[in-house]
């Protein structure tokens, strides 16, 4: 498996960058993973995003519907593609530090 290396942050990740382990997800993570994103700084609205999707993944499983992030953070789609340019399942969810969602986030 490959491995996302970062200063002392080393994340086993799968081959699209997803982490294998996301119980070992802390904020510096997000950081990192948030570059190969081409996200250069977190904002506020970014952690709205990302404090939903972590907390609706360890509540649920699984990432929510693209509907659901979208109603809840009260971010439109286009807004979200804006924050995170790979979109909410590729970009935002691998900053979250959620596995590669399977279906439609």
């Amino acid at each position: 498996m490959p491995v996302l290396e970062y200063n002392e942050i080393k994340l086993t990740v799968d081959e699209d960058g997803f982490m294998l382990e996301p119980e070992k997800w802390d904020e510096s993570i997000a950081a990192v993973l948030a570059q190969t994103e081409a996200v250069k700084e977190l904002t506020e609205e970014h952690w709205k995003i990302i404090n939903f999707l972590r907390n609706y993944y360890i509540n649920h499983g699984m990432a929510p519907k693209i509907r659901k992030l979208c109603r809840d953070t009260g971010f439109s789609l286009k807004q979200i593609y804006e924050l995170f340019p790979s979109g909410p399942a590729k970009g935002a969810c691998k900053v979250a530090g959620l596995e590669k969602p399977t279906g439609c986030v």
